[in-house]
């Protein structure tokens, strides 16, 4: 009954989904793929599959040392990685060229996934944070092949809506092999959606596990920055929290005329609306994408000025240079942003008080003092000068953030432990030794 509803509002809707995926210019790449026409050459050779989904470039960064520890323990094996979006795509053809191919994920209909799957069919199906798409996992569950949430969690807006329509979730997580989630709160809200407890097990965040980008990727010299020059990063940055960010950088010029301000938004093609909000501000606005290695003696730009980051790629190694750093979506509810990549560099860690897809980094990072929250923009200014003014407990905050980090790495080893012994499992099964369907209650 619940597949039922679901597929039909699914095709009432399809007319929709047409029209925005045309209309949309970064949907219309890879349009045949999402509707099931699949390249030949990524499915050509030998060796069996195994199927990695991440929706977007926050998932595949997260998942990127998994999928090369995958490659080191199975090399006999093609494994794709799925996204939804262009910076997924992107992401998963810088980051693991020569590992993994791209392919675009299908959309949910039933003869859409079916097809897929046939044609990949894949030994496994790995999907990140919390992605259950109904057909799909049936269709998997339907063939044998295991289903494997990794790196999972449910933000309480997730488990809200989840919550709604509990009878179809137990239906969708009876098809889940293994739930390998992120944190205690996470295994409770997945049990509570109707996931076998024995199936679900807590292995930690493997976005801990990030190696931290080549040093010599970005250098200050390559934004534009002066030896005496103090910078202040922005993160993944969000309409309305950027003009609370503006205004907490203008109060801070006003007696730090050395601070330098980079806005790096979420979503880099809104670049030209924050270069925008940026002079409506009266502020000197800099594209990075206008500057080149070495301008500073060359440019003219000198005092106070916004570096407006309209590259991809780049946030994670900009933190390095960083005497501390704010994560967006946090000062507007959207939730917030990777927290670990300023932390992981040894930078304190600055953050509004919406968390809830943080929640736990952002406690660990507070109850360690490598972090501090905010209400407001204005909050924001006073505590930044605040620490400005002492060197020593900025150090002392940049430690305790890096500790952070090293204290709770592992969570890749241990999600590969599992997928391990499932697929040693199925080998078995193959060979006669024991069933397949054995491995669902895989424990620890």
């Amino acid at each position: 009954m619940w597949y039922l509803a679901y597929n039909v509002l699914l095709i009432l809707a399809s007319p929709v989904i047409l029209l925005v995926m045309l209309a949309k210019k970064r949907c219309r790449r890879g349009f045949a793929e999402r509707w099931g026409f699949l390249p030949a050459a990524p499915e050509s050779g030998h060796g069996p599959v195994l199927w990695v989904h991440a929706v977007s470039l926050g998932e595949v960064v997260a998942v990127s040392p998994l999928v090369r520890a995958l490659h080191q323990r199975f090399p006999d094996y093609r494994i794709l990685v799925s996204t939804v979006t262009e910076t997924g795509r992107e992401a998963v053809e810088q980051r693991l060229a020569g590992i993994a191919q791209h392919r675009y994920a299908p959309l949910d209909f039933p003869w859409v996934v079916a097809k897929v799957v046939r044609r990949l069919d894949p030994d496994a199906f790995l999907f990140v944070e919390t992605e259950l798409w109904p057909n799909l996992l049936r269709t998997l569950g339907r063939r044998g092949t295991p289903a494997i949430l990794v790196n999972g969690r449910l933000s309480s807006n997730s488990f809200s809506r989840y919550r709604l329509v509990t009878p179809l979730t137990t239906q969708l997580l009876d098809a889940v092999t293994l739930c390998l989630m992120q944190s205690e709160r996470d295994a409770e809200r997945i049990v509570a959606l109707g996931a076998a407890p024995k199936r679900v097990h807590r292995v930690g965040n493997i976005k801990f596990d990030q190696p931290l980008p080549d040093t010599g990727l970005l250098s200050r010299g390559a934004v534009g920055l002066s030896d005496t020059e103090t910078l202040i990063v922005a993160g993944s940055t969000h309409p309305v929290e950027e003009e609370q960010l503006l205004d907490c950088y203008r109060t801070l010029c006003e007696e730090r005329p050395e601070l330098v301000l980079v806005l790096a938004p979420r979503h880099v093609e809104r670049a030209p609306a924050v270069e925008a909000a940026v002079k409506k501000q009266g502020l000197q606005a800099v594209r990075r994408s206008s500057l080149a290695e070495g301008t500073t003696g060359t440019s003219g730009r000198r005092g106070p000025r916004v570096i407006v980051l309209d590259s991809r790629g780049e946030l994670a190694g900009l933190y390095r240079h960083a005497c501390l750093a704010f994560v967006g979506g946090t000062l507007v509810p959207v939730g917030g942003h990777n927290l670990l990549e300023p932390a992981a560099w040894g930078r304190p860690v600055l953050f509004g008080p919406h968390t809830d897809h943080c929640a736990e980094v952002a406690a660990l990072l507070l109850s360690a003092g490598g972090g501090l929250r905010v209400t407001h923009g204005a909050e924001l200014a006073k505590t930044i000068a605040r620490l400005l003014t002492d060197r020593a407990a900025l150090d002392r905050m940049g430690a305790a953030a890096h500790r952070v980090v090293a204290e709770n790495q592992g969570a890749t080893g241990r999600t590969l432990a599992f997928i391990s012994d499932l697929m040693r499992e199925r080998a078995r099964g193959r060979d006669g030794v024991r069933r397949p369907t054995a491995l669902a209650g895989t424990t620890r």
